[in-house]
C-alpha cells in the first residue's frame, strides 16, 4: 500500500505543479487555494508512505513522478517542446523510478 500512496502523491505532486503557473504568483485566490489544497494533499501521501519506505527512496520517486508528469502535461496539453532530447532524458528518469522501486526491499 505504501507504493501507491507514493503513486498518489506524484500525482498530486503533478496537479500542484501544473496549478502553480496559473497562480501567477499566488494573486489568484480560487487556483492558489486549489495549488495549496494539492500541496498538502501530495506532501500527506508522501508522509504515509514514509511509514514503509526508505526516505531516499521514496523522495526520489516522488519527485521523479512529479516530474516526468509535469513535463508529459506540458508536452501534450500546453504546447511545450517534445524533441528526442526531452524524451530520452525523461526515459533515463523512468529508468530511475523503476530501478529504485525494484531494487526497494518494501
Amino acid at each position: 500500500m505504501s507504493w501507491t500512496h507514493l503513486a498518489i502523491a506524484g500525482a498530486l505532486e503533478v496537479v500542484w505543479a501544473v496549478l502553480l503557473k496559473s497562480t501567477e504568483g499566488f494573486t489568484r485566490p480560487l487556483e492558489s487555494a486549489l495549488t495549496i489544497a494539492a500541496m498538502v494533499a501530495s506532501f500527506w501521501f508522501l508522509s504515509v508512505a514514509l511509514r514503509d519506505l526508505p526516505i531516499g527512496t521514496a523522495y526520489a520517486v516522488w519527485t521523479g513522478i512529479g516530474a516526468v508528469g509535469t513535463v508529459l502535461v506540458g508536452i501534450l496539453f500546453l504546447g511545450e517542446p517534445r524533441d528526442l532530447t526531452r524524451l530520452f532524458c525523461l526515459a533515463l528518469i523512468v529508468a530511475g523510478i523503476i530501478g529504485l522501486r525494484a531494487s526497494s526491499a518494501s
